[in-house]
């Protein structure tokens, strides 16, 4: 006789049904593992082996096969323990036969028999859902799975012992309740920004329309200040942006206690990252910064410092809001929806176009730096802005109140709520915001005039705009009226979004 116990194998957000299946059969003392699993999941015989001793079990002296199918399909993670567990302990008698029925099981054991927590347990817990089963999964991962619903059927236990009692009807467990992350700090606040009017206009207007930013200035001019508080004036993340959030969350195993947290992602990495840290990959392909800043600010400093192929490698995530990850067994793609704001210095020694400064190597010093950012990426960013030292006079004279996050942040949502409107009757559903548009959408919503169409025109030609940049300065300059609470794009919000296309004063 065959026992069979439902868990999943992941391939990116996605939770793929695999059915273990085990048989013990007559035959030499043997624990046989097939369906392709990985080194982490072969060893899950001696950890399982050790987890029964530990709860007052042993396996029998017979032959067991464990079978995980599909048999074609990788399986990778240590999740895999629990559900070999029990299908073994409802094979030798020691939990019913029935009552792993209508239950998908998914975690890890230690050799004491206790479960451990284990990453994908929130969109295990979504499929379950989908398929109408149960849940069955460690304690610490409980409150995780309780966001997928309070319908679901969850049993969340701290050891296999106490699994085995609730199964058995001897001591039942508790449903967990879903947890919130609080943090224990608030966001930085816009009003601590001395100066830096235009790059606050900048911050305020890739914030409404969800444009990638890129700041050019000398050491210490507040490029990485700015940045960090770019999260404090974007609107607060709705339950589908909160959904998928978590979900790469917890492939990732970044969900501490189960607990999700309601702030947008701010993903910094230094500039040493590689490709697989950037994009995602390695052996187990795991998600990267790019995904793990899914619906949030992905915070690139010091950007030609970055290697020009790690670059290079975000093209196609900030073009198509997902990153692909081709292998040669296997295809997977993680949702990458991010807004990129990018800070680097005019040229290797930080203050080219710095009053009273000449680089000792000329304009060859900036543009050889500059030069290290391919054009095919700058052509993804949407506003570059030059931002200039702060004056002594700012920093030495009396403190001037400079508006709040907060007031900015009612503009920001003000802006949001139109575009959403306006793609929403267009049957545009999943567009929400103007970076997210594809030039046919933008077209049609921006419809500029013919005095606007030939300011357009002649700095096309002038700056040599691609199509693409072309687009980008429609999509800035619709925000840009959105702000201002217009719904006919003109002259002004044109000019405007060319002014944060045209070459960088400093040499770019």
């Amino acid at each position: 006789m065959v026992t069979r116990v439902p868990t999943v194998a992941f391939q990116g957000i996605e939770a793929v049904p695999v059915d273990v299946q085990v048989q013990i059969a007559p035959g030499a003392a043997k624990f046989i593992l097939v369906g392709l699993p990985d080194k982490a999941v072969k060893e899950s015989g001696e950890r399982v082996r050790a987890a029964l001793v530990a709860s007052g079990l042993g396996l029998p002296p017979r032959r067991i096969t464990v079978n995980l199918a599909p048999a074609d399909l990788p399986k990778e993670g240590s999740h895999y323990d629990l559900p070999i567990a029990l299908g073994i302990m409802a094979a030798i008698g020691a939990i019913p036969q029935d009552a792993l029925d209508g239950y998908l099981v998914l975690g890890e054991l230690g050799l004491d028999g206790r479960l451990a927590h284990v990453g994908g347990v929130l969109p295990a817990a979504i499929a379950a859902q989908g398929r109408e089963l149960g849940l069955i999964c460690p304690a610490q991962s409980g409150p995780e799975a309780a966001w997928a619903g309070e319908e679901l059927d969850i049993i969340a236990a701290d050891s296999l012992l106490a699994l085995a009692n609730h199964l058995t009807g001897h001591q039942r467990a508790a449903r967990p309740q879903p947890r919130r992350h609080i943090a224990s700090t608030s966001l930085p606040d816009l009003s601590e920004v001395r100066g830096q009017l235009v790059a606050r206009r900048a911050l305020e207007v890739a914030a409404a329309g969800g444009h990638n930013l890129l700041m050019i200035g000398p050491p210490g001019a507040g490029k990485s200040m700015l940045a960090s508080r770019l999260p404090s004036i974007l609107p607060p993340l709705d339950a589908r942006e909160l959904l998928d959030i978590s979900m790469i969350q917890s492939i990732a195993g970044e969900l501490v206690g189960g607990a999700i947290s309601d702030r947008r992602p701010f993903r910094a990495p230094h500039h040493s990252a590689s490709m697989a840290a950037l994009v995602g990959g390695g052996l187990r392909v795991r998600p990267g910064e790019v995904s793990l800043a899914h619906n949030g600010v992905l915070f690139l400093d010091e950007l030609p410092e970055f290697a020009p192929a790690v670059l290079d490698s975000l093209r196609q995530p900030l073009e198509s809001g997902e990153t692909v990850i081709a292998r040669a067994n296997a295809r997977v793609s993680y949702p990458s929806r991010v807004q990129l704001v990018a800070a680097m210095n005019p040229c290797k020694c930080g203050l080219a176009g710095t009053p009273g400064h000449t680089c000792r190597r000329g304009d060859a010093c900036a543009s050889e730096y500059q030069g290290r950012v391919s054009g095919p990426f700058m052509d993804r960013i949407d506003i570059r802005i030059d931002v200039p030292a702060v004056s002594a006079a700012d920093m030495i004279g009396p403190a001037t109140t400079a508006e709040s996050s907060a007031s900015v942040a009612q503009r920001v949502a003000q802006a949001r709520d139109r575009q959403k409107a306006r793609y929403a009757a267009l049957g545009a559903n999943t567009v929400f915001t103007n970076a997210a548009a594809g030039p046919t959408l933008i077209e049609q919503v921006v419809n500029p005039d013919k005095e606007s169409q030939a300011l357009l025109l002649a700095a096309a030609e002038r700056f040599n705009l691609s199509a693409r940049a072309y687009h980008r300065v429609l999509k800035v300059a619709r925000t840009l009226a959105d702000l201002a609470g217009v719904e006919r794009v003109s002259r002004p919000q044109i000019a405007e979004a060319l002014s944060y296309r045209l070459p960088m004063a400093s040499g770019h």
